[in-house]
């Protein structure tokens, strides 16, 4: 062998240093996961923990996502026992449960424009014959099941909490001013919570052109559905027409049209959408299609009860009026069977500082590489980011300010000086400063869409190609549990490496003289000092 290929090669699949994880499965295999090695011990911890996150961001949400039909029901296969870690492994499998190999046949030797068919290809020599393989979405599901994990524990032992919202899709942006700021204006968002709450949308349909068919009227339970997605379709197609686009029609089309003299039925449109119910936020305000709220006075003699229907639709942006017009976005271009990006903005609070690895591993930069290898992104910025370079020094600056730390000096461990704005995002020097780490990331539009595309066979032919397949017309919606993954994968990574710096006389965590019992973790009062437990604990602080 030469010394070229003797030379040795980092695992493609694997992420992090002390707290490693290395994700396995393609889109259409029978299932994806990951394995976890180098999670501390005795971590309660079972499938409660996780599936939260990964039925945030599993597929058929709502028509505005994929219709993929998976449940995406997570098993730990190894590496826990009563419930806890037991520091070994931990094997985490999701059964895929509605592949359609058959969507994709047709592009076996047809590369999808803006999609990674081809340099997957050329690369391995081989490529998954059906959906994307390895750069598929599906993917990420590993990686945020072991992002659940890592969160955890940073919770518990940091108090870290790791929140990520839709800031932009297309040319609509929530508005800076709307996002909730602490003491001094620093930006401190909005907690999860908040997030899958505020940004959650229902649907109001206009009954002269939306009913929806009940067991009265259609007794077979496969016939009524099946009525009532038509109900959808018609009802949708409807409300599109009001905003100006049709189904299958492009903007130069309704353009077009207007010149052949449509512009007084399009201006009666018009008229008609700004009094139209066609959002309700949680708690309870009425939006037209492009975020206007509707008061009292439009609202009188409407019967909101019959525009009322069961669609939810999870935008995760948190700002009603902006995720109004983010939903009405995303509806005409999946009309259009076209796909359309944006951006995510994450904070991640209580993260201790010293956290990073100067000067190639600075804590940004890991980040940014987490956030990168995600499918589709395009953009990283922490802090202010490019909006930074506008600014002077004299304003980027954070001013120190003094800590308020109770007990003894460090006893909180925290630094004993904070900073009373955060342009910098949560670093200095790309080690944490134990401000709130944030920052931002792009995502472009998903590659494979429905309209007609020109491209070529592997051959060189020049070729049009329609794909089929079920896509999401915007991955913004389910991006955040991704992007809240990588970040905790980081997080936890870093803090691990530190805590191995600070090092420690005692190596280990109980004298053995007996086995780690759930009801009595190591070091409490019903376990007594016998076990040498208080005194592990110390010596590792």
């Amino acid at each position: 062998l030469s010394a070229t290929s003797r030379c040795r090669h980092e695992a493609m699949s694997t992420f992090g240093q002390v707290f490693r994880v290395t994700t396995f499965g393609e889109s259409h295999c029978k299932g994806v996961g990951a394995i976890v090695d180098g999670c501390p011990p005795c971590l309660a911890l079972t499938e409660a923990d996780i599936q939260p996150q990964l039925t945030r961001r599993r597929p058929g949400q709502s028509r505005l996502t994929t219709p993929r039909a998976e449940k995406d029901l997570v098993q730990i296969l190894s590496g826990t026992e009563h419930g806890h870690t037991l520091g070994t492994p931990i094997g985490l499998f999701v059964p895929n449960e509605d592949q359609r190999p058959g969507d994709y046949k047709e592009m076996s030797d047809i590369p999808r424009p803006g999609h990674a068919d081809f340099t997957y290809l050329i690369k391995y020599g081989n490529k998954a014959s059906s959906g994307g393989g390895r750069s598929s979405a599906r993917e990420t599901i590993g990686r945020v099941a072991a992002g659940a994990i890592a969160e955890k524990w940073l919770r518990g032992t940091y108090g870290t909490e790791i929140s990520c919202w839709v800031s932009s899709i297309g040319d609509v942006s929530l508005p800076e001013s709307a996002v909730p700021r602490g003491e001094g204006g620093c930006l401190v968002g909005w907690t999860r919570a908040q997030v899958d709450e505020y940004g959650t949308l229902r649907m109001l349909r206009d009954p002269a052109t939306f009913h929806r068919v009940g067991e009265a009227e259609v007794a077979d339970a496969d016939e009524r559905r099946k009525a009532n997605i038509d109900a959808e379709v018609a009802a949708e197609d409807a409300f599109l027409k009001l905003v100006g686009v049709h189904a299958g029609a492009s903007a130069a089309g309704v353009a077009e049209a207007a010149k052949r003299g449509v512009a007084a039925a399009a201006a009666g449109a018009a008229e008609a959408l700004r009094a139209m119910p066609c959002y309700e936020d949680w708690q309870g305000g009425v939006y037209t299609h492009d975020g206007a709220r509707l008061g009292e006075a439009e609202l009188k003699g409407v019967d909101l009860a019959s525009w009322r229907t069961d669609e939810l639709l999870p935008l995760r942006c948190p700002h009603p009026p902006t995720a109004c017009r983010m939903a009405t976005l995303i509806r005409q271009v999946k009309a259009e069977k076209d796909s359309i990006g944006g951006a995510v903005a994450c904070i991640c609070t209580g993260v201790p500082a010293a956290l990073g690895e100067p000067v190639f591993d600075r804590l940004e930069a890991k980040m940014a590489h987490a956030m990168m290898s995600l499918p589709a992104t395009k953009g990283f910025e922490i802090g202010s980011g490019f909006g930074g370079t506008v600014m002077r020094g004299s304003t980027h600056n954070d001013p120190f300010v003094a800590n308020p730390v109770g007990g003894k000096p460090g006893d909180s461990g925290r630094p004993a000086l904070g900073v009373s704005s955060n342009y910098a995002g949560g670093t200095l020097g790309g080690i944490s400063s134990g401000a709130p780490v944030y920052f931002k990331i792009a995502v472009k539009s998903v590659s494979t869409i429905g309209q007609a595309q020109q491209t070529s066979r592997l051959t060189g032919e020049a070729i049009t190609l329609e794909a089929k397949g079920r896509h999401d017309p915007c991955v913004l919606p389910r991006t955040p549990p991704l992007v809240e993954g990588m970040a905790a994968l980081v997080l936890i990574d870093a803090a691990l490496l530190q805590r191995t710096r600070l090092g420690g006389a005692c190596t280990t965590v109980c004298d053995g003289t007996r086995n780690f019992d759930p009801a009595h973790p190591w070091g409490d009062a019903a376990n007594g000092a016998a076990n040498g437990a208080p005194a592990a604990k110390k010596a590792r602080k």
